[in-house]
């Protein structure tokens, strides 16, 4: 299972649990080389393995380079793949739900490999499923969020029914367009909840270019959280 800690990956991974047909034994979550921390989400590593640890499941670090390089990025995850062959697993499951370019390169990707991907969530209605997931007894935490879409307020707030409501019409529920993202500290998924301890919120700006080639600037907050300590 590609585990991101977000809310996608964790009702993903209790789909597959309750289907007969998938036995999921293990995780992978690709880092930061150097920040350690899980891409947009912003989430430390010390957090993907406490959940891990909760899930009752092995845990996979791939990382890869602050340089953002795709060709090291593919590198790493083709290093993965061997092992994983090695041990007979042709499978690896996301938490997708719409985005067919996303999903078109992780199949391709996979295919040259001999592998297939598996979409518990594919083209399921994302009000649908934001409702089933807060509905199933998860709750996760809004840990980043774009900041011309989502107002600072939010950031580090639980995702509810509150939060659904106070989303404009451009604003996909689950957030599946990159509007913002989530850490799931409970649910069914785990043995117990996770502790954690909210600081501060941070702003930081990405340069990139988009699907047509434009450099544009997108500013993004993160909510930093740590593992609450006794």
């Amino acid at each position: 299972m590609s585990w991101s800690g977000g809310k996608d990956s964790a009702y993903a991974l209790w789909k597959l649990q309750q289907d007969p047909d998938y036995v999921v034994s293990r995780l992978h979550t690709t880092f930061g080389e150097t920040s350690k921390r899980v891409g947009m989400h912003g989430i430390h590593e010390s957090l993907i393995e406490k959940q891990a640890e909760a899930i009752g499941l092995p845990l996979d670090k791939i990382y890869y380079p602050a340089s953002g390089d795709n060709q090291a990025y593919e590198k790493a995850m083709n290093a993965y793949l061997d092992k994983l062959e090695s041990e007979a697993i042709y499978h690896i499951a996301y938490g997708d739900i719409f985005l067919e370019d996303l999903k078109k390169y992780r199949e391709n990707q996979l295919a040259t490999r001999g592998f297939e991907g598996v979409f518990p969530l594919w083209g399921k209605d994302t009000e649908v499923l934001a409702e089933e997931f807060i509905n199933s007894g998860f709750k996760t935490l809004i840990c980043a969020a774009d900041a011309d879409k989502i107002d600072k307020a939010w950031v580090g707030k639980i995702f509810d029914r509150d939060f659904l409501t106070g989303l404009t019409q451009n604003i996909d529920p689950c957030g599946e367009n990159g509007e913002f993202h989530t850490f799931c500290y409970e649910g069914p998924i785990f043995s117990d909840s996770i502790a954690v301890v909210l600081k501060e919120k941070i702003s930081n700006t990405y340069k990139f270019e988009n699907e047509n080639g434009i450099k544009v600037e997108k500013r993004y907050w993160f909510q930093e959280i740590a593992l609450k300590t006794t």
